[in-house]
């Protein structure tokens, strides 16, 4: 597959933009949702995110909607079609199995399984920490997952560097060893994961998969002042985030941007790319937000302008 790049410790190979499912269900409902994704593998995507809790925020919804949609057009794939892709989901977080015991972490496994019409999931994150449960506990019911054909890898997603680096530790050398980290990280928020996570990302040969790389929405330039998010499903997320110092970073993306005849959001995913990061997860809406994301795999920053965007975004290192 063109574009794609191999993940350390796998025989998986992802487009470097991660589809997130995070819409599906909430803000896409399942024909727009489906577009969505006949789109992003029209043109060469191959690695789709999501989560079982995933969208139960949403007024009538319980969770599962995001797996539930992506699993009907996975169901409806023909098998060519199938082969490449590669499915991510997070467990941990949805009722009646959240919390990391073993016999929860199986349960939501398979009831993900069942969602994605899937025998297997490629990537499987658990979603959030559960510091009530050893992380040795934690370990070894991912290993039974991995050795029960459940899943195929494991990566970890909002662990404190503490508790992640004990479970990396307890895991070295096991089927459990994860392959993936998935922060929250962007030119808005870079001090934790640059000061406390990417060293323990390059020391377990971690592949990263952030999220909110877009900030939201922000770095995309649609978001300047408040009232530019007012009454849309970004509001609350956007909230404090228009800031003086965060209009300069916006003003260095979209100079860069017109240098590159690109848009803000793919110089702001591009910037992620040059800092290391293999596949930044970004979701849309409706089919026709996706060719600025997509055009990631073909941009990239001169040393130069990584520079100038490190500097603009110095605030928030």
């Amino acid at each position: 597959m063109s574009h794609t790049v191999a993940l350390p410790g796998t025989d998986l190979r992802v487009f470097p933009l991660n589809l997130g499912g995070n819409a599906f269900g909430w803000t896409a409902d399942e024909a727009a949702s489906h577009a969505i994704l006949d789109a992003y593998a029209h043109t060469g995507g191959n690695f789709i995110d999501t989560a079982d809790v995933y969208s139960a925020w949403v007024p009538g919804n319980w969770g599962g909607e995001s797996e539930a949609i992506l699993g009907s057009w996975w169901g409806a794939l023909p098998a060519h079609r199938r082969e490449g892709m590669v499915i991510a989901t997070k467990v941990g977080r949805l009722e009646p199995h959240s919390g990391l015991r073993s016999a929860d972490i199986l349960a939501a496994a398979c009831a993900s399984l069942d969602r994605l019409r899937t025998e297997t999931i490629d990537l499987l994150y658990l979603h959030f920490d559960d510091e009530d449960v050893p992380v040795e506990e934690q370990v070894q019911a991912c290993c039974d997952l991995v050795k029960r054909g459940h899943a195929r890898y494991i990566g970890l997603s909002n662990y404190s560097p503490q508790r992640m680096r004990s479970f990396l530790s307890a895991a070295r050398g096991t089927e459990a060893a994860p392959v993936a980290i998935q922060p929250h990280y962007n030119l808005l928020h870079r001090r934790h994961y640059e000061q406390a996570l990417r060293p323990l990302a390059r020391e377990y040969h971690a592949s990263v998969f952030p999220y909110y790389p877009l900030a939201s929405g922000v770095l995309t330039g649609k978001f300047r002042r408040p009232e530019d998010a007012a009454g849309t499903a970004r509001e609350s997320a956007t909230a404090g985030l228009l800031t003086e110092e965060v209009r300069g970073v916006l003003d260095t993306l979209e100079r860069l941007a017109a240098l590159h005849d690109a848009a803000p959001a793919t110089i702001a995913l591009a910037w992620l790319r040059a800092k290391g990061i293999a596949a930044p997860i970004a979701s849309v809406s409706r089919p026709e937000q996706l060719p600025d994301l997509m055009a990631v795999a073909e941009t990239v920053l001169s040393p130069s302008e990584v520079t100038q965007l490190d500097a603009a975004s110095q605030p928030f290192a």
